[in-house]
């Protein structure tokens, strides 16, 4: 049952059994159930009266997938039974941000939009912390690792960075769309970046 406001007069709205649509209606009386009401009103259009049953949708778990990076764990979101979720949905949850990537439905077929209790599995990633691959060069050792940034922070190729206690310099980002040696990439656009020591020489 809606409310609507015009020139300081509020009626309420809602579906009348008589009229088969939605009208507006007076109010006659409010009763209390839980954590919902039962509202008896009269439909201003055909005067007939009627009980009108307000429940909040029942919770539901959604089994989730949560990936930071190549560190995935499992757990469950607690949401609306007739929320409507989609492919790239933004929420936060513990107090991160989490897009979603994939929902399933009972038969594990991925959909881009579903009803929370047809839904099945769910798969997020974080967005509010970007994980980037990081390949580290001294001399003749390579070692790969990652980093933790936010995913709007700028890195400009030979840049000096602090990694452990030891200073790195951005020798090449890779954005996935190929291999830059010069110019700088938001965190976001980056897959991997190449660093090399101070020590090490480069070669262009």
């Amino acid at each position: 049952m809606a409310s609507h406001y015009d020139d300081d007069e509020v009626s309420d709205a809602a579906n009348c059994p008589m009229c088969l649509e939605m009208t507006e209606h007076d109010v006659l009386k409010r009763i209390r159930k839980g954590k919902g009401e039962d509202i008896l009103a009269r439909c201003l259009e055909c005067n007939d009266v009627h009980l009108i049953e307000l429940r909040p949708p029942a919770p539901i778990f959604l089994n989730t997938t949560f990936s930071e990076g190549k560190i995935s764990k499992s757990g469950i979101i607690e949401v609306d039974s007739d929320e409507i979720i989609a492919v790239g949905d933004i929420f936060q949850h513990e107090g991160a941000d989490w897009e979603v990537t994939r929902i399933d439905d009972k038969i594990s077929k991925p959909e881009k939009k579903m009803v929370a209790s047809e839904i099945y599995a769910m798969w997020v990633i974080r967005t509010d912390k970007k994980i980037i691959k990081i390949t580290l060069t001294d001399d003749d050792y390579s070692t790969s690792s990652t980093i933790e940034s936010s995913p709007d922070k700028v890195f400009s190729c030979g840049t000096i960075l602090e990694i452990n206690g030891q200073k790195w310099r951005i020798r090449a980002i890779h954005t996935g769309q190929g291999r830059t040696l010069r110019g700088k990439r938001v965190a976001s656009e980056i897959k991997r970046m190449y660093l090399h020591s101070p020590r090490t020489p480069t070669y262009d």
